[in-house]
Parts: structure tokens; C-alpha cells; sequence
């Protein structure tokens, strides 16, 4: 029969069997992840509707008031009014520097035909800007144009990127070339343009192959149709830029308008006529009413749409007429 030491096994025992129910009471009072208790300042709005609630679909589109703060500008728009397309393009100014020669002759006058025939005692022409890039001047001349006109200056703020290629690559294939001038009388005096537009392409030579610098004055692309002058005023204006110009080149200029913005801006003034000759701006068969003091015109722009470029023009004589204006 053992012997029995007393306390010591005990003890022991008593140990181990603390350390079993210790883990079991452990094991049976933690709770699960789920229900852990989050830290405080955790709390969100609807933390435990999952949990307690579950979730069965979602509301159909909710009519309820938007959160105070939360509207922004046309917020109502779609809601009441609706969609029904965009607007149309924006009819902005064009860029400083972009218009040519006939740019407001559609929009203000429109086209109601070209000529028939050209006439035996008429040379063809074109007039060409930045707007046409390097031209195909041998397809031109042997499509029959004989004579070109070159944008070369506006204002005093721009010149032609092409000019080069344009007023020397028609004298090149055998044409007779001239340059204008854009006028923007509301930007700087007549005076100032005129200089401007000698200083920069604009000049005149008596080789039998250029032709009197071009005055090309009508309607305004940047804003009031005339420039924001009176009809005095912009005679006026007209007369500083054409003085200047003979004064410089010993030339007179000729006058590129149409008859209804000439009538318009300058009360149909009829004192140009017996020194500088008209080119006239009309896309129709005939010329029609001319302006003030003109019996005749000595260029015609008919057409913005004809085959290689745009814009052709008649002079009304035959070629030698056209060497005649060249010669002065």
C-alpha cells in the first residue's frame, strides 16, 4: 500500500485541473468577431441595421428632398424641363488677322447666280489669302487666269503667312500680280494702315507685272458693320489711306467694296470715282447697280466658289488692258 505524502499531490492536481476550467470559461464567455464590441467614436449611421435587420432589395428611385447644401446650378433642369438637343455652333468673332477678301459678301448680299459666259474683252483673276495655303499656281494658269491679287496686310497687326508663295509664285508662272490691304478703320488711322501696307508687300513697281495696291474696305467680321464711323467719318478714313498710299507709291489705290456696304458707311460717297479705279463685289450674273460716281467697274469679284480657289474675278478689258493698269 503506497505511501502518501501529504499536500503534494495535491497540489498538483488542483493546478492542472484550475488551468482546464480557466480555458474553458475563456472559450465559452468570448464573444465572436461579429459581435466584438467596436472601439469607441466607431460608430456610423446604420452600423447595425445589417446585423439586426438584413437587407431585402433597395427602394425604387427615391423622390425625397436632397440634403440641404447639396443643390447645384441647374440641379432641376433634367427633372423638369428635360433634354431636347445643344445648341448651335457659337458665332464668335473670327480670329484678328483671318479675313480675306469677300468674307462678308455671302452673309449679306448672297449669291443669286454667276455669268454665263466670259466675255471675249474680260480676263480672269483670282484673289487669294492665307485662307487658300500654298496655291497651285500653274493649275491656275492653265485653267485661263491670267492675273492674281494677293491679301498681304490688316490693320496693322497682321500680315500673310503664304504671301511669298502667293505673290511671287503667280508672277513665276507668267501672271501679272498685285497685293490689298484688309482695312479695320476702327483699329488705327488710314494713314497708318496705308504705311503699314507698303512696308509690307504692298508696294508698286513699274515692270509691266504689278498691279496698283488694293484698298479692299466692307463690312466689318469683328464687329459693327461700320467700323463704329459715321459716313463722313469713314470717308474721311478712306481718303487718309488712299493719300497716303500715292503719296508713297505714286499710285492711286483701287477700291474693292460692294455696293450695299458702300452705301451703308459712307452715304454712297461718289468722290473716289474719277481717280480710283472700282473692283466691285457681286455673286450674280451682272454687276448690277454700281456705287456712287462709277460709270464702269474695272474688276468684278463674281464668285467665292470657283475651281481651284475660291474666289475669281473678271477684269473688264482684255489682258493688255490689264498690262495698261500694271504700267500706270
Amino acid at each position: 500500500m503506497p505511501v502518501h505524502r501529504s499536500g503534494t499531490a495535491r497540489v498538483g492536481r488542483l493546478t492542472v485541473t484550475g488551468a482546464l476550467l480557466a480555458a474553458f470559461s475563456v472559450i465559452c464567455t468570448a464573444p465572436s468577431s461579429a459581435d466584438t464590441t467596436p472601439a469607441h467614436g466607431s460608430a456610423s449611421m446604420g452600423m447595425g441595421v445589417l446585423p439586426h435587420d438584413g437587407r431585402s432589395g433597395t427602394p425604387a428611385t427615391s423622390n425625397a428632398d436632397p440634403a440641404r447644401g447639396s443643390a447645384s446650378l441647374g440641379v432641376g433642369v433634367l427633372a423638369h424641363d428635360g433634354r431636347s438637343g445643344t445648341p448651335v455652333t457659337s458665332k464668335a468673332a473670327p480670329a484678328r488677322g483671318s479675313a480675306y477678301m469677300g468674307m462678308g459678301v455671302l452673309a449679306h448680299d448672297g449669291r443669286s447666280g454667276t455669268p454665263v459666259t466670259r466675255k471675249a474683252a474680260q480676263t480672269e483673276g483670282v484673289d487669294v489669302s492665307s485662307y487658300d495655303g500654298n496655291v497651285a499656281w500653274s493649275t491656275l494658269w492653265n485653267s485661263g487666269v491670267k492675273w492674281a491679287d494677293t491679301k498681304a496686310t490688316e490693320g496693322t497687326y497682321y500680315t500673310n503667312p503664304y504671301f511669298k508663295q502667293q505673290y511671287k509664285g503667280s508672277y513665276n508662272v507668267g501672271m501679272i500680280r498685285g497685293a490689298y490691304h484688309f482695312a479695320t478703320p476702327d483699329t488705327s488711322s488710314g494713314a497708318k494702315q496705308a504705311n503699314y501696307f507698303v512696308d509690307h508687300g504692298g508696294g508698286w513697281s513699274r515692270d509691266g507685272k504689278t498691279l496698283p495696291g488694293v484698298l479692299d474696305i466692307e463690312w466689318n467680321p469683328y464687329g459693327a458693320t461700320c467700323y463704329g464711323k459715321s459716313a463722313s467719318a469713314m470717308v474721311s478714313w478712306i481718303s487718309d489711306f488712299l493719300k497716303t498710299y500715292k503719296a508713297r507709291t505714286g499710285r492711286d489705290a483701287v477700291i474693292y467694296t460692294a455696293t450695299s456696304w458702300w452705301t451703308q458707311c459712307t452715304g454712297n460717297y461718289g468722290g473716289f470715282a474719277t481717280k480710283n479705279p472700282l473692283w466691285i463685289a457681286r455673286y450674280a450674273s451682272t454687276v448690277g447697280t454700281l456705287p456712287a460716281g462709277w460709270g464702269y467697274y474695272t474688276l468684278w469679284q463674281y464668285t467665292s466658289s470657283g475651281p481651284t480657289v475660291g474666289d475669281h474675278d473678271r477684269f473688264n478689258g482684255a489682258l493688255d488692258r490689264v498690262k495698261a493698269l500694271a504700267n500706270g
